[in-house]
């Protein structure tokens, strides 16, 4: 019984001590001095796991910490900020340094990143449940290093759907009024009450989830074409434009059967559940053109 214990444990060490291989990304500000020194300057420990050595070659602005295989965290430094930033995304500040969750919506999958938004060169943290184990995040050991950097609120991306034309609208208050103030399970979306939002739009956010928007009275879509694929729930008609951004998994859909056009921006994430809540909203208060 001992031997075996003493096998076992040897085991779980060399699997400890084995580097972690991290491959080279899109990270321009990788090779950077103020990298250099954020890396030069990371903690022996963090969230109980110890530093371990990369398999050359070493990317630059990269570490990580391991207890084995399974339970890694990875930093990466100089990378760019996901399309996800926005300035509706909820963040999180810890001793100063404010971090903007974002969740790897793959199915079964519990990776999740955790980006800089106000140091520069940005900092990405990724880990999984395995790795957190009972923790959780907080990038206090990490402060030292993460002096090394310039304090600078980066600029988040444009609010899905202002980019859009505007339409007709004369019925778009009384949907606004109509609308959930949440919605879904894993996650559930709550309504967005901040100042950062345009004339009849409305969003709906939650920690590590890209937001989704709704904007009443835009312009018919210009992709629609006589025929095209229409997702019907009740007695709305959407239309997909299935141009998809890179680095978002948000869609964009149109409602075409209605006197005024309501325009929804949605995530993989919150599946059908956003469309049906709108739905609903939609036939109480906007005419169908039918």
């Amino acid at each position: 019984m001992v031997g075996v214990m003493v096998g076992a444990k040897l085991v779980y060490q060399k699997a400890a001590n084995q580097p972690v291989g991290m491959s080279v990304i899109d990270a321009p500000l990788a090779s950077s001095e103020q990298c250099s020194q954020l890396v030069d300057a990371l903690p022996a420990k963090f969230l109980g796991h110890k530093r371990a050595e990369l398999v050359e070659p070493k990317p630059d602005g990269a570490a990580a910490w391991q207890s084995n295989s399974q339970q890694q965290i990875t930093l990466r430094c100089g990378v760019n900020l996901p399309l996800q930033y926005t300035a509706l995304s909820p963040t999180t500040t810890i001793d100063g340094t404010e971090w903007l969750r974002v969740v790897d919506t793959t199915p079964q999958s519990t990776l999740q990143t955790w980006y800089t938004v106000n140091r520069s060169p940005v900092v990405a943290i990724s880990t999984d449940e395995e790795g957190l184990g009972d923790n959780d995040f907080t990038s206090a050991a990490l402060n030292d290093a993460l002096s090394n950097l310039d304090t600078t609120q980066a600029q988040p991306q444009p609010t899905p759907l202002t980019d859009l034309a505007a339409g007709e609208s004369g019925s778009c208050s009384a949907l606004a009024d109509a609308l959930p103030d949440e919605f879904g399970t894993d996650p559930t979306y709550s309504r967005y009450t901040g100042d950062q939002l345009g004339n009849l739009t409305a969003a709906w956010t939650v920690d590590g989830y890209e937001p989704v928007a709704l904007r009443c009275g835009v312009a018919f879509p210009a992709a629609y074409q006589a025929g095209a694929k229409l997702q019907q729930i009740n007695g709305v008609a959407w239309f997909e434009d299935t141009t998809v951004g890179n680095g978002t998994t948000a869609a964009t859909y149109y409602s075409v059967n209605r006197t005024n056009v309501v325009a929804v921006s949605v995530p993989q994430a919150s599946g059908d559940a956003a469309l049906v809540e709108f739905t609903k909203a939609i036939e109480q208060t906007i005419a169908s053109t039918e």
